[in-house]
């Protein structure tokens, strides 16, 4: 009898033992199927779909439903295995957010992405202008190099150029020929006066912009020369001027209007010796070119050149 009731305890434990731990799984389970049973219809399917895609993650981690031996807390265990998935990607979201670019890697990352648009513009607000001037400033001295180049080859000497104070941006210029037939010739013979000397300075965005141009010496009368020495020349204007107009094409059309409007060299007493002065000439082009613009340049008839 003793021996009998040995072997029945020994079944017993290895019933126990070797028990299905699904039996388990869905004992537990079972307060949340009958929670599902109370919602809609379908969620009971949709239970089962996730009870199949939770399978082989079980088998992946030891302590799941395929382990032979489960503890009391693998329960547990597994659950949280099952969950850790879904709460990684979050966290890892909102740690690479509060860190921004402090790893190795972030940095890295940020490195290849390039900078954000507004370090972009920011960047941008300082260098494009700085490298834009820089533009302008080799465009314009290889131009007034050029022109010193094709001044120095002149055959018939009609301008001679000096640098103001060995700048390349401000030029003295001197006029040395106007047409011999005109009174303003005859004025320069009886005066002994070589030269009309004018003054040309050359803007940032030269040679898309015109120069400023004025009369230094003698004080002239008429020829469309001005208060303070300013010169009225359309082609000296913003709107009249182009980038294939030389210093040579300018002078040589100074020149002419210098006769066709009758220039003269002063003579009257204190008048002739008083100098034009750089501020009148500038004030003076800024009212006669705000006049033009309103009415419009006189265009003069064909008979007249």
């Amino acid at each position: 009898m003793a021996t009998l009731l040995r072997k029945i305890g020994l079944i017993r434990l290895h019933n126990r033992d070797t028990e299905d731990p699904k039996h388990h799984h869905n004992h537990r389970g079972g307060g949340q199927q009958s929670a599902s049973l109370r919602g809609k219809g379908g969620a009971k399917s949709g239970g089962h779909k996730q009870q199949q895609q939770q399978q082989p993650q079980q088998q992946q981690h030891p302590g799941g439903a395929g382990d032979a031996s489960p503890g009391p807390g693998k329960g547990k265990g597994k659950r949280a295995a099952e969950l850790a998935p879904r709460d990684k990607a979050p966290a890892a979201a909102a740690a690479a957010a509060a860190a921004g670019a402090g790893g190795p890697r972030e940095r890295a990352a940020g490195a290849r992405a390039g900078p954000g648009p507004a370090v972009a513009a920011a960047a941008g607000g300082s260098l494009v202008p700085a490298a834009r001037q820089q533009h302008c400033t080799q465009v314009r001295s290889r131009r007034l190099m050029k022109e010193l180049q094709d001044i120095a080859r002149l055959s018939d000497r009609f301008i001679s150029v000096e640098l103001v104070d060995e700048s390349l941006f401000d030029w003295n210029v001197k006029l040395h020929q106007v047409d011999k037939d005109s009174v303003l010739w005859q004025d320069m013979k009886e005066t002994n006066t070589e030269f009309i000397l004018l003054n040309l300075t050359f803007p940032d965005n030269f040679p898309f912009s015109p120069p400023f141009m004025r009369v230094l010496s003698p004080r002239l009368e008429n020829g469309y020369v001005l208060d303070g020495g300013a010169i009225c020349m359309e082609l000296l204007t913003p709107r009249g001027w182009s980038s294939a107009y030389t210093v040579e094409a300018v002078m040589r059309q100074f020149a002419a209007s210098l006769v066709k409007g009758q220039g003269r060299i002063c003579r009257k007493a204190g008048k002739s010796k008083k100098s034009f002065s750089r501020k009148e000439a500038e004030a003076t082009f800024k009212s006669l070119v705000k006049t033009h613009e309103k009415y419009g340049w006189v265009t003069p008839p064909v008979s007249d050149g």
